[in-house]
């Protein structure tokens, strides 16, 4: 079963009908959100605990289109973990074909300042226990 399904919405398709470039890493996002209430760790209580990570880099590479009204399975995977960044690797397909992979960095941003700051110890323990590699 995969970590979080989406079906392509019609406001989310460009005149080929295919889902647009950019909505990809609104799937993205939506993943990593649901990636961290699969480890224990819901959004709300991320940030409470001190995390509050941005996107610093993002490789996109598509291998097939998504049509209106498909079902999408989108599995991520957490690659590397650091002081303050963590690397998620994401998986969108439709019937087992990969559709496109989402390669995304964040760092973990102490909004006040600007500036990265550590993850909090836990998060970090539970991201390497949710680790690939």
């Amino acid at each position: 079963m995969p970590l979080y399904q989406h079906r392509v919405r019609n406001h989310e398709v460009d005149s080929q009908g295919f889902l647009f470039n950019s909505r990809y890493l609104e799937v993205a996002d939506v993943a990593m959100t649901e990636f961290f209430r699969s480890i224990g760790w819901p959004y709300p209580k991320l940030v409470a605990e001190g995390t509050d990570p941005s996107v610093v880099s993002a490789i996109l590479s598509f291998k097939a289109p998504a049509y209106f009204d498909d079902n999408l399975d989108i599995d991520v995977k957490c690659r590397k973990v650091g002081t303050s960044s963590f690397h998620l690797d994401i998986s969108i397909t439709r019937d087992e074909t990969e559709l496109a992979t989402v390669e995304l960095i964040y760092v973990n941003v102490d909004p006040a300042k600007a500036r990265p700051r550590p993850l909090p110890e836990a998060v970090v323990l539970a991201l390497r226990d949710a680790s690939v590699g």
